[in-house]
């Protein structure tokens, strides 16, 4: 069993890289589908869930998340819970035994006992506002100041998460098996190259 994880900066083109990876190399993809899954089980609406896992209010909780929870009652927050929820989710994933792409979730720690080949994707700063821009929806009109400070904003709440489960940096060169830059590429020439690159990793393990 495959599995490549994706990290990515906000507005960097991770969630389309990591789509065109799946269909490439015929893995099963896993990104929203995984919030659908939370939500079904929780029985709450996708949208709060989506919302909740990305917000940063437990980063001062003292638990230990990799293996089991330690917390008092006092923490026992519906954010907690659906953390512990996205983590059985993931697990769910990979116990299937499919060669698969996961987007985001901090799946490579998750996951780190499957060894995954694990990605970041990065842009310049420009370029993921000009990404943002042309993907907004109809009548989504926010300004060039507030797309930066929403890129900022995501960005630091998936670095704090990061943090709660794991000592390896978020975005940082030595936490991941590969970087890629979208910066000026076409992203259907680029994903030909990293799915190169993934075999060669795969074949490498095993």
């Amino acid at each position: 069993m495959n599995i490549i994880t994706i990290g990515r900066q906000f507005g960097s083109g991770g969630r389309e890289l990591g789509k065109r990876l799946s269909d490439v190399l015929g893995y099963d993809y896993y990104d929203r589908e995984i919030i659908t899954a939370i939500a079904d089980k929780s029985g709450m609406n996708a949208s709060y869930v989506e919302k909740a896992l990305e917000s940063n209010d437990w980063r001062n909780y003292n638990f230990t998340f990799m293996h089991s929870f330690s917390m008092d009652s006092v923490m026992q927050s519906e954010k907690v819970k659906l953390l512990s929820e996205q983590r059985k989710v993931i697990d769910g994933i990979a116990e299937s035994g499919k060669n698969c792409v996961i987007v985001g979730r901090n799946a490579d720690i998750l996951l780190e006992s499957y060894n995954p080949f694990s990605i970041f994707v990065c842009a310049d700063l420009e370029a993921r506002i000009r990404r943002c821009e042309e993907r907004s929806s109809e009548g989504e009109n926010l300004t060039r100041r507030q797309l930066e400070a929403n890129i900022r904003r995501i960005d630091k709440n998936r670095a704090l998460s990061r943090e709660i489960i794991s000592e390896k940096k978020w975005g940082e060169a030595g936490s991941y098996h590969l970087v890629v830059n979208t910066t000026g590429w076409d992203l259907k020439e680029l994903t030909a190259a990293v799915a190169d690159f993934a075999l060669k990793y795969f074949e490498r393990s095993t």
